[in-house]
């Protein structure tokens, strides 16, 4: 039944009273045919995401895929981490051989040699919190690459002669036939000629 002007005028309303309420049933009547059309619409979108949800169904389990993508992903900053570490350890392990003496070609050996206890020992900040491992190997298989440096004087068994100079004869030097270098030899063995 369709509420209109004559109908309430029939219930026997005033003009007034049938304005009220014709202007208040057309309030009423907008706002739902917005609500229809609002409806209609998300009924047409609806359509067309149960198009898209069921290609995605037909494209697999995407659950899945993001699991395998996820393992993937974290697996490489797994990765990752384990090379920082393992660069971070080889420094320690490089400083701490220097520190003992193992130097150059041989501090590449003992890098190399020492890769099961540098990859066993823990770090504390850029050192190595425990280094008994690595003593053991220094003090023992290692202990041909420790280099040792010092100075030594020189050998008393057979000192040098004449501060280290070697001798010529007076016969020697006057046998040089260039001018410059006979004088040169008789400067430095003085001795010989009395100057």
């Amino acid at each position: 039944m369709a509420v209109t002007r004559k109908f309430l005028k029939g219930m026997g309303l005033t003009d007034e009273q049938v304005d009220t309420i014709i202007e208040a049933h057309t309030e009423t009547v907008d706002g739902l045919k917005d609500k229809l059309s609002k409806a209609e619409a998300d009924a047409a979108k609806l359509t067309d995401v149960q198009k898209e949800l069921d290609g995605l169904k037909a494209g697999g389990d995407y659950k899945k895929k993001f699991e395998d993508e996820h393992k993937a992903f974290e697996d490489f900053k797994k990765g990752v981490t384990a090379k920082e570490t393992r660069a971070a350890k080889e420094a320690a392990a490089r400083a701490y051989f220097t520190g003992k003496g193992i130097t150059g070609a041989n501090l590449e050996i003992a890098v190399r040699g020492a890769t099961a206890e540098i990859e066993a020992a823990e770090l504390d900040g850029d050192k190595f919190k425990d280094t008994k491992a690595l003593d053991e190997l220094v003090g023992g298989t290692f202990k041909g690459l420790v280099v040792t440096t010092g100075t030594a004087g020189a050998g008393t068994a057979h000192p040098p002669a004449n501060g280290g100079k070697a001798t010529m004869t007076k016969e020697q030097i006057m046998a040089i036939k260039d001018t410059a270098q006979r004088q040169a030899a008789m400067l430095e063995n003085h001795e010989l000629f009395g100057i």
